[in-house]
């Protein structure tokens, strides 16, 4: 199986040079994704809501690989300020509390200070694309 490139179309991926995700035979890597939407590379200011929407692109990018959220088994979620955190709990559970992948989560500063939380993922694929 060949190694596959998986883009969202940010700006970011060609500035910085690496890929949304990486398909590497049943797994995948999905970079560390905020709360941008992509097609209007907007963000909100809100924590929550941020939350919703690397999920959504993160979601997007599986789907592209030929996979999706059940196939998440490790999650590490990165907040500039753990203040944030409580807020965001609710949308992961929404997202994850049937799949519960392996999870971390860590203090940590993010490249662009509107940016309040990054999430990464890890899939392996249950079925072929």
């Amino acid at each position: 199986m060949t190694r596959r490139l998986i883009s969202s179309g940010s700006p970011y991926e060609e500035q910085i040079g690496y890929s949304r995700a990486v398909v590497d035979g049943d797994w995948v890597f999905v970079s560390g994704t905020t709360g941008f939407d992509y097609a209007t590379m907007t963000i909100s200011d809100d924590a929550a809501d941020q939350a919703e929407q690397c999920l959504r692109n993160i979601e997007q990018a599986l789907k592209q690989a030929g996979s999706d959220l059940r196939d998440v088994v490790r999650v590490t979620y990165v907040f500039p300020d753990g203040a944030d955190a409580p807020a965001c709990f609710p949308v992961f559970k929404r997202y994850f509390g049937a799949v519960r992948p392996a999870a971390m989560m860590i203090c940590a500063g993010l490249l662009d200070p509107r940016m309040k939380i990054e999430v990464e993922v890890t899939a392996r694929r249950s079925l072929p694309a």
